[in-house]
């Protein structure tokens, strides 16, 4: 793993993602000569790990949403029974 300080990170910027890119190359970048971050490629598996992660929280709030709809439904009908006498009319028109 290279090192490179923040300053000359600055000046050669677009050469270090393009080394990272094309090279796979990694970075660690300093100031004063302390390691402070770490420039890596991003992975396909990281990638799909972020996705997996997207859905699981879009799935959840789906459930948490459905939740609080069950709590706070009013009708004497089920959603399915409503959706189902909807259907039957837009049928029979």
């Amino acid at each position: 793993m290279k090192k490179i300080g923040v300053r000359d990170l600055k000046s050669r910027l677009t050469a270090v993602i393009r080394a990272v890119r094309e090279d796979a190359v990694e970075y660690t970048v300093t100031v004063h000569g302390q390691p402070v971050a770490v420039i890596r490629p991003y992975t396909v598996t990281e990638e799909a790990d972020r996705r997996s992660r997207q859905i699981a929280d879009e799935l959840s709030r789906l459930d948490q949403l459905a939740g609080q709809i069950g709590e706070n439904w009013a009708a004497s009908q089920a959603g399915v029974e409503i959706l189902e006498e909807m259907r039957e009319e837009s049928a029979c028109r």
